[in-house]
């Protein structure tokens, strides 16, 4: 079981190529962050009435800036297990208030569709909070980790 003090822990244990991961799942969350702002009534705001997430109006900037900024945390690799948790609560509330309405009308087929870059998404953050920003990251030039991939 993870401790506290081991995701606020800057040491990894990932290969380098973990920036891939990070830079895939970085991007889209960087990307989508931005987009509540610029967007707001169709994935800001409005979106967020639609789909019945209580103080709306409140949520969908907090979640736009969480997105943003722990996204640029997972850019360049800085306090990647602690960016990754927020990241990780967002995804699990966007599963269920958009993709299990989506199975009880349309059945699984529809929404194993819908939810495939959720999924992705969900499954990148949870291996960058198990193993770490990788050697390519402020983490590892922090704790000084030197370790080789292997």
């Amino acid at each position: 079981m993870l401790r506290f003090t081991s995701l606020v822990r800057v040491t990894t244990s990932a290969p380098a190529a973990a920036i891939l991961v990070r830079l895939l799942v970085a991007g889209v969350f960087v990307s989508e962050g931005i987009q509540k702002f610029l967007y707001p009534d169709a994935l800001g705001v409005g979106r967020f009435l639609k789909i019945g997430i209580p103080a709306a109006s409140v949520m969908a900037p907090f979640v736009g800036v969480c997105e943003i900024v722990c996204g640029i945390l997972l850019v360049v690799g800085l306090l990647t297990r602690v960016a990754a948790i927020p990241l990780i609560i967002d995804m699990l509330v966007a599963i269920a208030t958009t993709k299990v309405p989506i199975f009880v009308k349309s059945g699984f087929w529809a929404m194993a569709h819908e939810a495939r870059t959720d999924y992705a998404m969900l499954l990148g953050l949870v291996f960058l909070l198990l193993v770490g920003a990788g050697r390519v990251s402020l983490d590892a030039r922090l704790s000084g980790s030197r370790e080789r991939d292997g």
